[in-house]
């Protein structure tokens, strides 16, 4: 990919990364998923835990937090979203190599919200032993029995009792609770149903050996259980945190949530255009071994036609993105909903593409384990929903570019009438 005019210690990172992930990520595919399958799938896996310190020792460890989650630079190097783009891209060209190096979600956007609205105490217990990669975290949002694209629908309580609150409610999609390493959740819910709409949630750390929190059962993403990750249906019943746990305050998840998910929706744009890239390569290399009636794959009008749209759509997906990148450090995360919501739209649907091209071209291997497009198709059609609906993110759009339009209306008029003061 190009990396236009980025800054010298991005092409520096960028280049150090893609070596590493030449060394010790693509060589230990298979290797992972041995180590995944070979006795408790959900205990963590020895690979990963050996190439940490490696990823450490090179410089490639935090580097998503932007200066404006941390200001004084003490978490990590202070890349802006736009210097950490083509990084993160990088990463997700394999669906478990951001963890290697400390940058994997939930727990990025999990230590994002530390880092922007833990207190000190706050971030000593859990934000340091997650900068160091001793422990995991989840996100506990989505419940089963309401529509959760409307987080006003969120119906789990959070109830002051004297110097604690108790927590109460179902959750489910919460990622990470499988590992055993998960020790904490973030978790929103309603202090004050009777507030304002939008004042109604809160956030609370919830650590997960708390008494009442239990994890009923682990969901399948089109059959896969993305061990040791997961993502947990869980139950909170009476569970009790010490007051001290809320963040920011009472009626403040909604300011807290669009701090954490703007930048968390646009890391996952920036590892799918990584998926879309891996899938166009393995495409062309296929294209060029495979040989079917009577010449190459890649010698058939159709197959040149795949490859092309895909070079294409990836440009454009990867332009918008940036776009997004340099706006949230320029103006914003608030500002840049827009954009944020529009990637979030074309980056899963750009990928679905590349991916379902890559798929037909390997035929029958494309569905198999032989290959990792199936489970990239899984991932990013589950990325249309994860972090809101796509649909959800175009009303946004709308709604933003509706605002503009009016905006540049009232400019129009406003200066026609000043030439007529003038005529």
């Amino acid at each position: 990919m190009t990396l236009f005019d980025v800054s010298p210690r991005t092409r520096d990172l960028h280049s150090r990364l893609t070596a590493f992930m030449e060394e010790y990520i693509y060589p230990n595919e298979a290797e992972f998923v041995r180590q995944v399958n070979t006795g408790d799938r959900w205990e963590h896996v020895e690979l990963l835990e050996e190439l940490k310190p490696k990823a450490r020792a090179e410089g490639l460890w935090n580097l998503f937090l932007p200066p404006a989650s941390d200001p004084q630079g003490m978490f990590g190097p202070g890349l802006s979203n736009l210097e950490y783009a083509p990084l993160c891209e990088v990463m997700g060209r394999v669906w478990w190599a951001p963890e290697v190096f400390n940058c994997n979600a939930p727990d990025t956007g999990n230590m994002e919200v530390l880092a922007r609205y833990g207190t000190p105490e706050q971030q000593e217990r859990w934000l340091t032993p997650l900068l160091n990669g001793e422990i995991r975290s989840a996100f506990s949002m989505t419940e089963p029995d309401v529509a959760s694209s409307d987080a006003t629908n969120i119906e789990s309580s959070i109830t002051r009792d004297g110097d604690e609150y108790v927590i109460n409610g179902r959750k489910w999609w919460t990622s990470g609770a499988g590992d055993p390493r998960c020790k904490i959740s973030i978790f929103m819910g309603k202090t004050d149903p009777a507030a304002e709409r939008h004042l109604q949630q809160s956030m609370i750390l919830v650590p997960l050996a708390t008494p009442g929190v239990t994890v009923e059962r682990m969901l399948t993403v089109f059959g896969y259980d993305d061990a040791p990750h997961g993502h947990a249906e869980m139950t909170f019943e009476g569970a009790r945190v010490p007051a001290s746990n809320l963040l920011l305050g009472e009626g403040r998840g909604f300011e807290i949530a669009q701090g954490r998910l703007g930048p968390g929706r646009i890391h996952h744009c920036m590892r799918l255009i990584g998926q879309a890239e891996r899938a166009l390569e393995l495409m062309i290399e296929r294209a060029g071994q495979r040989v079917a009636f009577g010449k190459p794959l890649g010698g058939h009008q159709h197959v040149r036609e795949a490859i092309a749209h895909s070079r294409m759509e990836i440009d454009q997906a990867r332009l918008l993105t940036l776009q997004a990148a340099h706006m949230m450090d320029t103006v914003g995360n608030k500002a840049a909903r827009g954009q944020i919501a529009a990637i979030k739209v074309v980056a899963p649907n750009v990928a679905l593409k590349v991916i379902d091209r890559a798929i037909q071209i390997f035929g029958g291997a494309g569905v198999s384990q032989d290959s990792p497009l199936a489970m990239m198709y899984a991932q990013a059609r589950t990325l249309r929903l994860a972090d809101g609906p796509d649909i959800v993110h175009t009303e946004t759009v709308a709604k933003v570019e509706m605002k503009r339009q009016e905006k540049l209306r009232g400019q129009r008029a406003a200066l026609t009438g000043l030439e007529s003061q003038h005529a």
